[in-house]
């Protein structure tokens, strides 16, 4: 993946700073016990130092930070009937910083007026709040419209609700995912932007810390009239159907179907579980992985908030102030950290490189191309002083491994570079290339230990 060596362009003040030290005097337990007082998400907007002002970048910025838009940067794919699309990718600013960001590529269909798309681009662009994944820039040149926000590096809700692996979400996980994504629609109300385009699970992604995020890209899909709006129809609220406009209460319908999702751990279409489900039968839609471990008071409750968000008359549904403050009484495990919740390893930051060696550099970037460059360049010349006797030379599998690499063969290249490791345990080269390889196959704090230890072995061999 490339990244380019521009800063962020045109930085505008578009919305009062609070400092990060601020921020980090809340602890969770006290964020949840002062929702009236706006401390949790209830209409203020936060600022981070570590977020830029919202910028315009050139598609030149965004082709390099992609690597031209390559297939494997791909995150996600729309799918509605226009083809957007999400890349992965990393900037670079002038003081050697790497941003990790997500680009959200749309179609010309999609936005037929550019100045409508850089106007509700920029209007999304001045929210800031530590429950959503904020805009931190936008392009439009030509016909290249793009968005450009925050990197959250540990997956959908669907991934964690639908098709985990390792383990279910827990209970007290779930209630915390649904009080976070109620505050940040709450804050999205008070910002101005009370519609959300399509809210379901594809649309909450987890940080470095596995919080739970809202995507602010459905915002976009915000208009005057309300018509920019599409949706499986098994979940449109009602309203819709028959006046193909929505109001603000919409959002809160599609809340109800969201909460459902928790619950069930399945696609339920809200009128089934409305109609034919009964608190004396709730055991029928709970999630039976969960085996029985939630307070049953508690899934009562939360089943009839969802009943509440889904009600056909739409003057009948709650506000999220009020969803919020049902949400937050329900709140345990509060001292408990989102990412041993979610049974994941609390990722650092890839934003900064402690190493000034080209090859570090390419490993971090995941250049593929520039890696392998620098180690064609240095002919693999690293290993030429030790004699492996009647084994095979490490170089053999260095080789081997950028082979498979460059192939999108991670699995075989880790094996290879780790083969290299056993012939020759303190070559650098080994390091990387499974540093490399790790992050092809997503463990991605694997990788960046890995790297360290690369780092550490090359900065040896220099001072020796």
């Amino acid at each position: 993946m490339g990244c380019c060596q521009s800063t962020f362009l045109k930085p505008s003040s578009l919305h009062a700073k609070k400092t990060s030290d601020d921020l980090g005097k809340r602890t969770n337990r006290h964020r949840h016990r002062n929702h009236n007082n706006n401390e949790g998400g209830g209409g203020r907007g936060w600022h981070f130092s570590n977020v830029p002002d919202f910028s315009e970048f050139s598609a030149a910025d965004l082709r390099d930070a992609t690597n031209n838009f390559s297939v494997n940067s791909v995150v996600s794919v729309s799918t509605d009937q226009t083809p957007n699309v999400v890349y992965q990718g990393c900037l670079r600013k002038k003081d050697k910083n790497i941003r990790r960001i997500a680009v959200k590529k749309f179609s010309k269909s999609t936005w037929p007026d550019p100045k409508q798309f850089v106007s509700e681009a920029q209007a999304i662009g001045k929210m800031r709040h530590t429950r959503l994944v904020n805009l931190i820039g936008y392009c439009c040149d030509g016909d290249e419209m793009l968005l450009v926000s925050e990197y959250m590096p540990n997956e959908t809700l669907t991934k964690h609700l639908f098709h985990w692996e390792k383990q279910t979400m827990e209970w007290a996980m779930r209630l915390r995912v649904a009080l976070y994504v109620a505050e940040a629609l709450e804050y999205g109300k008070q910002s101005g932007h009370s519609l959300y385009h399509d809210l379901n699970a594809y649309r909450v992604l987890f940080d470095e810390n596995g919080n739970p995020r809202l995507s602010c890209f459905e915002w976009m899909k915000d208009s005057k009239d309300g018509k920019n709006f599409s949706t499986n129809l098994a979940y449109t609220p009602p309203e819709y159907n028959t006046t193909g406009t929505l109001i603000p209460e919409s959002v809160v319908f599609s809340f109800g179907t969201f909460l459902m999702d928790l619950l069930s751990g399945k696609h339920v279409p809200p009128s089934h579980a409305v109609d034919t489900i009964q608190k004396q039968n709730l055991p029928a839609l709970i999630d039976s992985h969960l085996e029985g471990n939630y307070p049953e008071e508690e899934a009562a409750s939360v089943f009839d908030l969802a009943s509440k968000c889904l009600r056909n008359n739409p003057k009948d549904r709650p506000e999220f102030k009020d969803i919020i403050s049902s949400l937050a009484k329900l709140q345990h495990k509060l001292d408990a950290p989102s990412y041993a919740m979610l049974g994941i390893l609390k990722l650092e930051k890839l934003e900064t490189e402690p190493s000034s060696s080209v090859i570090y550099d390419a490993c971090h970037r995941m250049d593929l191309t520039a890696l392998h460059q620098i180690l064609e360049a240095m002919d693999y010349k690293d290993d030429e002083f030790i004699d492996t006797g009647i084994m095979i030379s490490p170089t053999v599998y260095a080789r081997r491994s950028m082979c498979h690499m460059l192939c999108d063969q991670p699995d075989e290249a880790l094996r290879d570079a780790m083969q290299a490791q056993c012939v020759y345990p303190d070559w650098p080269t080994a390091f990387y290339l499974q540093a490399v390889a790790l992050a092809k196959l997503n463990m991605l704090q694997d990788s960046a230990n890995m790297l360290k230890e690369a780092a550490i072995l090359e900065d040896k061999r220099l001072v020796n």
